[in-house]
């Protein structure tokens, strides 16, 4: 199933996009929202296929709101004003629907929206099996990348993408994966603490209340131990696994 964000000022617009999203077999209803700033709040707890967004909101418009997104989901614009049309496409929206638009528009788009997901998963990136070498082979963009294990810090999940983060000072590195895929493949000093986090254990500086405190090597040593650190949140579905792992390794009398 894809999941989809409505979002629209209009609340007549809103329930009629709602509506026609129920009506599409291959689409689930992930939210409804009436600002750009509501549907960011969605994104950061959901996970959003694709956004049927109208253009022309107060506060912050549809544009202005997918070019701010780091990886923006699937895009299908939604307005009275056609004169849009083309900044739309340049940020490569699927479709753009003209109001009013009728069911059979509707579905139009939503096969356009499908056939470039359908697209996105078939070339998904792929993930070797950890060799002898502790090393692992990602595709990002047009590109097969060697990681070294011992170099990762953490994983940050972000919808259908992954950004790994090294212990190296290099730039964090991008690929089109689900957290799932890649924790399957991952030795077992990676553990999942949160639903967009996978960190490597070895790094762990501190264990604070609900938080991790991870040691960053690649920080300026000008910097004191905390100042170095990384913090990441503890997720409550994680939190028991991750205390048996502590309490495996903890030292007492």
């Amino acid at each position: 199933m894809i999941r989809v964000l409505a979002i629209d000022d209009e609340p007549f617009a809103l329930q009629q996009l709602a509506t026609y999203i129920k009506k599409v077999p291959f689409f689930e209803l992930a939210g409804e929202c009436i600002s750009a700033h509501e549907a960011r709040k969605v994104m950061e707890e959901e996970t959003v296929d694709a956004l049927f967004i109208d253009i022309n909101m107060p506060d912050l418009n549809g544009l202005d709101f997918v070019r701010s997104l780091v990886m923006p989901p699937l895009v299908v614009f939604t307005t009275a004003y056609s004169e849009y049309a083309i900044e739309g496409y340049k940020v490569d929206a699927v479709d753009y629907l003209l109001k009013p638009f009728s069911l059979d528009d509707f579905q139009r788009a939503a096969l356009k929206v499908k056939s470039q997901y359908e697209l996105r998963h078939t070339t998904e990136a792929h993930v070797s099996p950890v060799d002898e070498d502790d090393s692992l082979f990602v595709k990002t963009e047009h590109r097969i990348v060697s990681v070294h294990l011992t170099d990762i810090l953490y994983i940050e999940g972000m919808s259908e993408y992954l950004k790994i983060h090294f212990t190296t000072g290099q730039k964090p590195l991008t690929v089109l994966l689900s957290m799932k895929k890649l924790e399957e493949r991952l030795p077992k000093n990676f553990m999942r603490i949160h639903r967009s986090y996978i960190i490597n254990l070895r790094h762990i500086q501190e264990v604070n209340k609900n938080r991790v405190i991870l040691n960053d090597p690649s920080t300026s040593a000008n910097h004191s131990s905390i100042e170095q650190a990384t913090f990441l949140p503890i997720g409550d579905l994680y939190r028991d696994a991750f205390s048996d792992y502590l309490n495996s390794k903890f030292l007492m009398k």
